[in-house]
């Protein structure tokens, strides 16, 4: 590499591609998707979020969905709330 690759980032012409469409984009190279696609497809989840990650039973989440509040937040306090009072208990 030479003193002039590394100050040539992209080669790109930003402004070309701002004024283009969709409409542009050729797909006709790309298979389909199948449902034997869909069969094979494996779900992967970045390391940082898939500790993060509880299953809720549909009726659960259901319940905190329809209380009109972030159910993400929702089931934070309701959690938060059970530590704090079981803290308490067993001080």
């Amino acid at each position: 590499m030479n003193k002039n690759d590394s100050n040539n980032t992209s080669g790109t012409n930003w402004e070309a591609l701002a004024e283009m469409s969709d409409d542009n984009i050729d797909y006709s190279d790309i298979p389909p998707l199948t449902d034997e696609f869909f069969e094979r497809a494996t779900l992967r989840i970045p390391a940082a979020q898939a500790h993060n990650l509880v299953h809720l039973d549909p009726d659960v989440m259901k319940w905190f969905q329809s209380q009109g509040i972030q159910p993400t937040e929702m089931i934070n306090t309701v959690l938060r709330r059970y530590i704090e009072n079981n803290t308490r208990q067993s001080a």
